[in-house]
């Protein structure tokens, strides 16, 4: 498999397919992919169909779009150069979080499948990426943290934060801004009735100070909840 045997824009189609499918359970559509490309739903229609006659795609009439076994080996590739370019540039470079996504997204078209081996050696073969992110090896494996989405935490939980979503800088601020990132241990706690958003308290450095550690209280609606996903450390969570 080579990457550069696919267009720039080939590729960013079914990097997109495989996010989709990762971050969760609902069908891929053409509207969805139309959605995180950016792209009119007409582009995206008539790149799908491409891609399906290569037999990198599945498409069903009207029914979800899915990654065949060669289109998920060109994904993972994809995925792969991406999250290693964002560790590189964070841990080497000095950028910030929030500003390497749209970065990586450029660069990742340009390098060799060498240099991202080079970057990987080079970076001390790292698992998960800036934003907690696992990153695939070399021969495609990808370990994933055991997490769930904060939207299904239950009030009085204890959990960290295994993996921020990269899609908004803009929310990525705002987590910096309060404290939060990968590793980041706190207390879900029940929102203001009717709010469909969740209370956390950060600040306690382990299960049993949690609950009675004063700390900063964030209001997080479900748009933030859904972007981050993590790990139990202490009581139930409705996974």
């Amino acid at each position: 498999m080579v990457l550069s045997e696919l267009s720039p824009s080939s590729q960013n189609y079914l990097k997109a397919v495989w996010g989709l499918q990762e971050w969760s359970d609902a069908p891929v559509t053409p509207s969805l992919v139309a959605e995180a490309t950016g792209m009119k739903l007409s582009t995206v229609s008539d790149a799908v169909r491409r891609l399906a006659d290569k037999g990198l795609l599945d498409h069903a009439p009207y029914g979800a779009i899915t990654l065949t076994e060669s289109g998920r080996a060109y994904a993972i590739g994809m995925v792969r150069r991406h999250r290693l370019i964002e560790t590189f540039l964070v841990e080497m470079l000095g950028y910030s979080w929030d500003l390497v996504h749209d970065e990586a997204e450029s660069l990742e078209h340009a390098v060799s499948d060498f240099m991202i081996d080079r970057l990987d050696a080079l970076l001390g073969f790292p698992v998960r990426d800036p934003h907690g992110d696992p990153i695939p090896s070399a021969s495609g494996e990808i370990v994933y943290p055991d997490a769930h989405p904060l939207s299904s935490a239950s009030p009085g939980s204890v959990l960290r934060i295994e993996r921020i979503s990269d899609d908004d800088p803009a929310l990525l601020q705002y987590f910096s801004e309060h404290g939060l990132a990968v590793g980041t241990t706190f207390e879900a706690r029940e929102g203001s009735p009717f709010s469909d958003a969740l209370e956390i308290v950060v600040g306690a450095s382990d299960p049993s100070e949690a609950a009675g550690t004063p700390g900063a209280s964030i209001s997080l609606g479900r748009t933030a909840t859904d972007a981050v996903w993590v790990s139990l450390v202490d009581r139930g969570i409705d996974a």
